[in-house]
């Protein structure tokens, strides 16, 4: 105790000082407009910051719970569009409801190998299953191989053994999505006829041939073509929509008429 009051006593002119400054400073604002604006100014100034630097520190740490709700919303309406009822404008109801839609994140992406695959983090316990088609939000990323309680494998539409329904958007003119394997961004689209009138800058879609994807999901647009060896069908080159080398969230998509689809056309197939 002794050695504050010393301490006090040896500055005591210095206390002295800083007292009288408060006092003036005091006076000084009470006494003139400008420096009371001024004064709030800056203390305004002051809290907005702090208050900005809690925001965005708070914001921050939100941003994972935010995504995960976009992504949320985004499977909600990617699952109404899909079940848009075209005819008459008007989203099916739940008991005619075609597709499903079920949210994931990538755990493991392989794109240079001639056959690619996926690894997501949903699996049976989910409800996914082999042949359920796999998209972002770009467009097509490929097809369910297998699952496990947890994950599952995806075959990646950069994969030699892929083969997808696909068409000229806006166009009834459909073929065959393959890989070649000589880039990650590229896929081809064969089977087109040369009669098909086909442009540079043309957006090619799924088709509807498909009991796995829904019509008309993107995939890419077309960089370049040409005719084949036989001068019938063009070989057209697709740049995908999908930056396939950087993948995140994807959506898993069931159909739920798929098998009874395959029994009937498997019926079909016997008759013939």
């Amino acid at each position: 105790m002794q050695r504050i009051i010393n301490f006090i006593l040896s500055n005591r002119n210095a206390f002295l000082y800083a007292f009288l400054l408060l006092i003036s400073l005091i006076l000084t604002f009470r006494s003139h407009s400008y420096h009371q604006s001024k004064a709030f100014n800056s203390s305004k100034w002051l809290t907005g910051t702090v208050y900005q630097t809690s925001d965005n520190i708070t914001s921050y740490f939100n941003l994972r719970k935010e995504n995960s709700s976009l992504v949320e919303e985004n499977r909600r309406l990617r699952e109404q569009i899909f079940n848009l009822k075209i005819e008459n404008l008007t989203v099916l109801d739940s008991s005619t409801t075609n597709y499903e839609v079920v949210a994931a994140k990538i755990t493991k992406n392989s794109f240079a190998s001639p056959r690619n695959y996926l690894t997501i983090d949903k699996g049976g316990k989910h409800g996914i299953e082999q042949d359920m088609g796999v998209i972002t939000t770009k467009g097509i990323l490929g097809i369910v191989e297998n699952t496990s309680t947890n994950f599952s494998t995806v075959q990646s539409i950069l994969n030699t053994n892929s083969n997808i329904n696909a068409k000229i958007k806006n166009t009834d003119y459909f073929g065959s999505l393959v890989w070649n394997a000589n880039d990650y961004n590229t896929v081809q689209l064969v089977d087109i006829p040369r009669l098909v009138p086909v442009k540079i800058g043309d957006t090619i879609v799924t088709g509807a041939m498909s009991s796995i994807f829904p019509e008309n999901i993107p995939i890419g647009f077309i960089k370049d073509f040409n005719l084949n060896d036989a001068q019938s069908f063009y070989n057209i080159n697709i740049h995908l929509f999908n930056d396939m080398a950087n993948l995140k969230n994807i959506y898993v998509i069931s159909n739920k008429n798929r098998e009874e689809i395959i029994e009937l056309e498997a019926k079909t197939n016997n008759v013939q």
